[in-house]
């Protein structure tokens, strides 16, 4: 089994906790620090190029403090009928997004890249997954979601891994963990071009 040079070590660049507990779910050891980036979107940029920029972005700004480690990056952007949908950050917020997307479907764009900070190597992929979210659900049943829930920080205002999935109706796309916020499938991958066995 091919392990990991003691000298270099893995880097997860970002401040979610969901995406910590993703990578958790590898069992290889990581360190995290959190990248300080600007993630306006650019004029006129659509939103799976604006999810592999800052993918990158985040990577190469943890870069500068890690110039011997893999660090992974990621971003993710969901977007209805054209219209990017944020981290609602607020219970009004989220109420406004679970009647929006009450009965209909959200991409979400979950862009993850590995860099090498040794070689300069990056790799990038992007992982695409389809949300429809059921038409049926009550502004009552809205309110009870989010006081059981409170899922102020996920874009679309529903934790698909936890209760939300009661708000929807299916889910189609490339990898679950994607939709999460880090795409494990593709991630797993890069890991192994770069010498990393998960198992």
């Amino acid at each position: 089994m091919k392990t990991l040079s003691l000298t270099q070590k893995i880097v997860l660049g970002s401040s979610s906790i969901y995406r910590k507990e993703l990578l958790q779910r590898l069992q290889i050891p990581f360190e995290i620090m959190s990248p300080q980036i600007d993630e306006t979107p650019l004029q006129n940029e659509q939103p799976q190029q604006t999810a592999t920029r800052l993918a990158e972005s985040k990577a190469r700004a943890i870069a500068e403090s890690y110039p011997e480690a893999l660090i992974i990056g990621s971003d993710q952007v969901a977007l209805l009928d054209g219209t990017r949908l944020g981290k609602p950050l607020s219970h009004d917020k989220a109420i406004e997004q679970l009647k929006l997307v009450r009965g209909q479907e959200v991409v979400f764009y979950t862009a993850i890249c590995v860099l090498n900070s040794a070689t300069n190597r990056l790799q990038q992929q992007l992982a695409i997954n389809h949300v429809k979210f059921r038409s049926g659900y009550s502004d009552q049943q809205i309110q009870n979601y989010l006081v059981k829930e409170k899922p102020y920080h996920c874009a679309g205002s529903a934790k698909s891994e936890g209760l939300g999935i009661a708000l929807i109706e299916r889910i189609s796309g490339d990898d679950p963990n994607a939709l999460i916020g880090l795409p494990l499938i593709a991630l797993i991958g890069m890991l192994e071009q770069e010498g990393v066995e998960v198992i």
